[in-house]
Formats: C-alpha cells, sequence, structure tokens
C-alpha cells in the first residue's frame, strides 16, 4: 500500500502537471492509453476503497465520453465518412480524435481526483505559503473560503426547513430556490464581512512577516512523487514516439 495520505499535496498537485504537461502538448491515443495503464496500476496498491474510488471520480467517467462523443460528431474531418448530417460527421479522423480524447481525459482527470482525495485544506494551504511562497493574504483567503462551504450548505438546509415552517415553499419549486438563493446571498456577504474584520483584527492584513502553526515538511516521499509523475509522463511520450502515433497539437 502507498501512502500517499502522507505525501505533501504540493507534491501531489505537481505529480499531476508533471502528468498533464506531457499529455496536453499531443494528441494522439497511445501515450494517453500508456499514462492511464500505468496511472491505474498504481492507484491499484494506494489502498483506496473501491466505492469511494469510485463516488470520487464519477464525474471523470461522466465526463469523458460525453467530451469524446462532442468530438466524434463535429471533430476533425478525415478518412472515411460512416455519417452526415448538418454539421455532423463522423469519418475515420473523428473517432480516432474521439478515442484520443475520451482516454486523455481519463487519464489527466483520474489521478488529479485521486491524489486530492486525502488532501486536507489546511495542509494544503500552508504548502502553497511555505513552499511555493505564494501570497499570505490570497492562501487564507481561499482557504477560509473553503471552510465556509460547508457552512454554506448547512445554511441552505436551514432556510429551506424555517421557509417551510412559515408555509412559504409549498409551491413554485423556482421562485422558491430564487428566494433561497438571495437570503444565502445575503447571509454569505454578512458572515463573509465578520470574516474579514475577524482576521484583520488578528493581523491577517499585516505587512510583518506571517508564522505558521504546522511546517510543511518535504522529504523523500515527495520527491518521490514528482518523479513518478516525471516517469509516467516520459514513458507515454516515449511509447507514443517509438510507435509513431505522437502527433503535436498545433498540427
Amino acid at each position: 500500500m502507498i501512502p500517499i495520505a502522507a505525501v505533501n499535496p504540493v507534491a501531489k498537485l505537481g505529480a499531476g502537471l508533471i502528468v498533464s504537461l506531457f499529455l496536453i502538448v499531443t494528441i494522439d491515443w497511445v501515450s494517453a492509453t500508456t499514462a492511464l495503464l500505468l496511472e491505474l496500476s498504481i492507484i491499484a496498491f494506494m489502498g483506496i476503497e473501491p466505492r469511494r474510488f469510485w463516488l470520487r471520480t464519477l464525474p471523470v467517467w461522466l465526463a469523458a465520453p460525453l467530451t469524446a462523443l462532442t468530438i466524434m460528431l463535429y471533430g476533425r474531418y478525415g478518412g472515411d465518412v460512416y455519417f452526415e448530417f448538418l454539421f455532423i460527421r463522423i469519418s475515420d479522423g473523428s473517432v480516432e480524435l474521439a478515442l484520443a480524447t475520451f482516454l486523455r481525459v481519463l487519464a489527466i482527470g483520474l489521478p488529479a481526483v485521486v491524489l486530492f482525495i486525502s488532501i486536507d485544506p489546511t495542509d494544503f494551504a500552508d504548502g502553497l505559503a511555505q513552499r511555493l511562497r505564494l501570497p499570505d493574504r490570497f492562501v487564507l483567503g481561499a482557504l477560509a473560503a473553503v471552510r465556509m462551504v460547508g457552512l454554506f450548505l448547512d445554511d441552505w438546509r436551514s432556510l429551506e426547513l424555517a421557509r417551510r415552517a412559515r408555509g412559504v415553499a409549498d409551491r413554485g419549486r423556482l421562485r422558491r430556490v430564487a428566494g433561497q438563493g438571495f437570503a444565502l446571498l445575503v447571509l454569505s456577504i454578512r458572515r463573509g464581512s465578520k470574516l474579514s474584520i475577524a482576521m484583520e483584527a488578528r493581523g491577517f492584513g499585516g505587512d510583518t512577516p506571517r508564522t505558521w502553526a504546522r511546517e510543511s515538511r518535504w522529504g523523500a516521499a515527495e520527491w518521490i512523487t514528482l518523479i513518478v509523475g516525471l516517469l509516467i509522463g516520459v514513458a507515454a511520450t516515449v511509447v507514443a514516439v517509438l510507435t509513431g502515433s505522437w502527433t503535436f497539437i498545433a498540427r
């Protein structure tokens, strides 16, 4: 089992970006297939529960075929034409491009989702500020916003129950959603104002160098994660070049 949960979130982000950089410069199915097979072989040893894996990656599995379908209907023309109607033309070129797009979405999306399953927002913010040296105000503001998402969901449920108790949410679903959305917007602005005042009162907007409660550690595990991402990208590119299928995206 690979202890991926203990790896610095910045290293996970870097590994995903490295693989993506190798895949977005070409539009062939061989490199995407190679990368996808290598990624799935590594994911199998991460110890992720199957139910959790399928639930978290479900949007990727849904987006990949939908994207491929669009490319197949309106993508690159070439070779034999199998179906044509108005702007729709299914040919050898569009089918090949659709297959490459389908595999590429999976090869880029799956590791991104899997690597971020175990990421804690606070650890990620610590890594962005301490390792990538991003501005403190930007990082802490984004962290506060992420932490507020759960509160927004609770507020939405509370507003819905309150409106039902007052008898104003029995009819008109669209009107109810619009009313609750406006109420949530007002509540969010008020909470954001209070949070900004509280953070400024605690010195979050000062010019003095900040100290951090937890150190963002970087060691061998992080370097190995980056190297694995690099090896996957290089292997996918080498296999595509050797098979003659590597195609620069600008062509």
